[in-house]
């Protein structure tokens, strides 16, 4: 097996790179996953054959085509009982988080409501002004890097407009000019 990572230390590798180097480890060790899988399945095919069941379904007891055992000669089931079983499997099963998260800000996002509270898109955006993935050249027209972001024109700190109309002016100073009239 060769070695996928290549240095000591990743202090000085950036963020991708270093999802690159899982990937291909991750990789590797699902192909011999699979290798395992299926040599086991190699295993028992010899196994059936000194007992004289090779070449029978496991399900239905019927024969399997010689064509289907030259194509898949460690396969246990004929053709019907195997898309029977691949029927059965439900294909387009999603990870359980989507049912809250739905993109880009989930539960949290609360444009479309009365609330005028700090939500998930405001976070998003504080944390995108610091950099994102996303470069100018991704988030067109803008080739100003401080704008490739979500609502990057918005008034940082500010939900209603009558916030933005702020007075550099405390109340202490403007009773001492009350008080000076």
């Amino acid at each position: 097996m060769s070695k996928v990572t290549h240095e000591l230390s990743s202090y000085d590798n950036h963020p991708a790179e270093q999802g690159s180097e899982i990937f291909e480890r991750q990789k590797d060790m699902a192909l011999r996953e699979n290798a395992r899988t299926i040599l086991h399945k190699i295993e028992d095919a010899l196994s059936s054959i000194d007992e004289g069941t090779y070449g029978t379904c496991g399900r239905c007891g019927v024969a399997i085509d010689n064509e289907r055992l030259e194509a898949i000669p460690y396969t246990t089931l004929c053709i019907d009982c195997k898309e029977e079983e691949e029927k059965d499997l439900d294909l387009s099963r999603r990870p359980i988080e989507e049912d809250v998260l739905s993109p880009p800000f989930g539960r949290s996002d609360l444009d479309e409501t009365s609330e005028i509270l700090y939500d998930g898109e405001d976070a998003w955006q504080d944390v995108a002004r610091y950099g994102t993935s996303s470069t100018p050249q991704d988030v067109p027209p803008s080739k100003d890097p401080r704008k490739a972001y979500i609502e990057s024109d918005e008034d940082r700190g500010i939900v209603e407009d009558v916030e933005g109309v702020l007075s550099d002016k405390t109340d202490e100073d403007m009773q001492e000019r009350s008080d000076k009239k």
